[in-house]
């Protein structure tokens, strides 16, 4: 593997995993926070940085990928500038979030689990964004948004260039 993905993580990356380490009891506690490190870092969780997130906690890499893999808001493969999260359970379903990720489809031009050519937006249908009072529920990138119609889907999209 090489170019940008191939890269370990950086210095102030692993500083920052150390430092948040210290702050728990049990280093398995740091796991989340350190994963986001990670991510932040590299856009994604690459095998690189999962590597380096297990090395860094003297964890073994299948407990750090297994963690990983568990959570919506970890990206094991690349994802767009902005990640838009379109809840599909069973509030969101009862309230038409099927009309709304059909929207985002056609406005985006890519089904959920794709990315825009341009590398703006990544579409995904997520189980649960503990909304459900404000159902249907999407989240864009740590932004967000109740109770949303087809018709908002625009004015979603256009606060994010």
């Amino acid at each position: 593997m090489s170019g940008p993905a191939a890269r370990p993580l950086g210095a102030e990356a692993r500083a920052e995993i150390a430092r948040l380490a210290g702050l728990y009891e049990h280093r398995q506690s740091a796991l989340l926070p350190a994963l986001f490190v990670a991510q932040r870092e590299h856009g994604y969780l690459t095998p690189e940085a999962l590597a380096g997130v297990a090395e860094a906690l003297d964890l073994p890499l299948s407990e750090v990928v297994s963690v990983a893999s568990f959570y919506s808001l970890l990206y094991l493969q690349p994802v767009g500038r902005h990640v838009i999260q379109v809840c599909t359970n069973l509030a969101c379903m009862l309230n038409g979030c099927g009309a709304v990720v059909r929207r985002f489809r056609e406005r985006l031009g890519v089904a959920p689990g794709g990315t825009t050519a341009d590398g703006r937006f990544t579409l995904r249908t997520v189980e649960c964004l503990a909304a459900c009072e404000e159902a249907p529920a999407v989240l864009v990138d740590e932004d967000r948004w109740a109770r949303v119609g087809p018709d908002d889907v625009d004015r979603v999209l256009e606060r994010y260039p």
